[in-house]
């Protein structure tokens, strides 16, 4: 029973973060990551929270719109850590010459590490473990 009080605290904040980055909103996007969050990405680079921020805001700099989707692939709880796999897909729209945009879809798995600090389900940890553009 415990699980699905989890995973239901954890779906709604993937639903904010996930409208947060439709709307290119960084203030609301940010507020499910720990301070000690790390990102790993699927090139093996890993980001503290203040260097993805700011990967993060230069990418919705760069679009023009964003949509984002994902399904939970499996998860576990360990340590008081929460550990899940999601499979995400974004397609985001760029500005291209004049009037046109160009479109860009990137599939992604990730791992996320969730721990409950203070009352609060936070993300520490993000890594991509697949990455397709097209």
């Amino acid at each position: 029973m415990e699980t699905d009080l989890i995973i239901s605290a954890i779906d709604a904040l993937h639903k904010k973060a996930d409208q947060a980055m439709q709307l290119k909103d960084g203030d609301t996007y940010f507020q499910v990551f720990d301070p000690s969050f790390q990102f790993t990405g699927s090139d093996y680079k890993t980001l503290n929270l203040r260097d993805y921020k700011a990967e993060i805001q230069g990418f919705f700099r760069r679009a023009k719109s964003i949509e984002t989707s994902h399904y939970r692939i499996k998860s576990s709880i360990e340590n008081e850590i929460f550990t899940e796999k999601i499979a995400r897909k974004s397609v985001i729209f760029k500005p291209n010459l004049l009037v046109f945009s160009k479109k860009q879809t990137i599939q992604t798995e990730e791992i996320y590490q969730w721990r409950n600090l203070g009352g609060e389900w936070k993300v520490i940890a993000v890594e991509v473990v697949l990455e397709e553009k097209y």
